[in-house]
């Protein structure tokens, strides 16, 4: 998946990660690199993530697991000493 490219396997999935998670610019990046003694261009970048995104969505699906068909979060019922109450704010 990473043959012929110019930079390490490990920089090109860390670029790719923190586009995708932190929704960091692509010149961003490329600055985070050169403060680390890389020298990949901004348009490198975009590159690898247009690239990768798809095979790194395919990968993380493979092992994401399903929540259900569907869910609610009710923050104020719970359960005391066996009996459903609300949870009333403190005020």
């Amino acid at each position: 998946m990473f043959n012929g490219r110019h930079f390490d396997r490990e920089v090109i999935i860390l670029c790719v990660r923190w586009c995708l998670r932190y929704k960091l610019s692509f010149r961003d990046l490329a600055e985070m690199m050169a403060e680390r003694g890389l020298s990949p261009v901004h348009t490198t970048i975009m590159r690898w993530v247009r690239w990768y995104t798809p095979e790194f969505v395919k990968r993380w699906n493979r092992f994401a697991a399903a929540a259900g068909q569907s869910w609610r979060v009710d923050e104020t019922y719970v359960k005391i000493r066996g009996k459903w109450t609300y949870l009333l704010p403190r005020s």
